[in-house]
């Protein structure tokens, strides 16, 4: 997945200009997950000035601590990838480790792609359809342009169908719970 990634900035007299026009440093179609992809295009974080460095080659985590934000690209394959029996669960493990900071730490290893990140994420489907699973086993089915608003709820993102989906993310890091219920 090649995203282009145009990043504005000033010069030295204060004027706008780009600063970066290309592929953002965390871009990875994935080896041991054929079909998976992800572009971490961004960051903000109260360490990195807005106007000073690339916060994404300087990022320790994908997952932005509080006040921070991370925006992702995730293109994911269709679920008979990890049922395929060439599939390498350990392999694509590492390999989602080393690619993913951060956010690898936030699965269950004893329930597969089930997460929790202390992030509010706001993630639209650009292409495809996937299936938002909650830890109640109940699933909202998604389609191109559809809006997700997770508030730090446990879930996993499944792709039935037989196309890649892909998503844009922004993580937002929270400083208390989400709420419990809708008021």
């Amino acid at each position: 997945m090649i995203v282009r990634r145009v990043v504005t900035g000033r010069d030295s007299r204060g004027k706008s200009v780009i600063v970066h026009d290309g592929t953002p440093p965390w871009s990875k179609d994935f080896e041991h997950t054929p079909g998976f992809a992800s572009s971490f295009v961004w960051a903000t974080c109260s360490d990195v000035k807005a106007d000073a460095t690339d916060p994404t080659e300087v990022a320790t985590s994908i997952v932005p601590g509080p006040g921070g934000s991370s925006f992702l690209i995730v293109t994911f394959p269709p679920d008979s990838v990890m049922t395929n029996p060439t599939f390498n669960p350990e392999a694509a493990g590492r390999e989602h480790a080393e690619e993913s900071p951060g956010l690898v730490d936030c699965f269950e290893p004893d329930a597969p792609g089930m997460h929790t990140t202390p992030t509010v994420d706001y993630g639209i489907v650009l292409e495809g359809e996937l299936c938002l699973e909650l830890d109640d086993g109940k699933t909202v089915h998604l389609k191109k342009h559809n809006v997700v608003v997770q508030n730090g709820t446990r879930h996993a993102w499944r792709n039935s169908s037989s196309s890649p989906a892909k998503m844009a993310f922004v993580l937002i890091g929270q400083t208390h719970k989400a709420p419990s219920r809708v008021p």
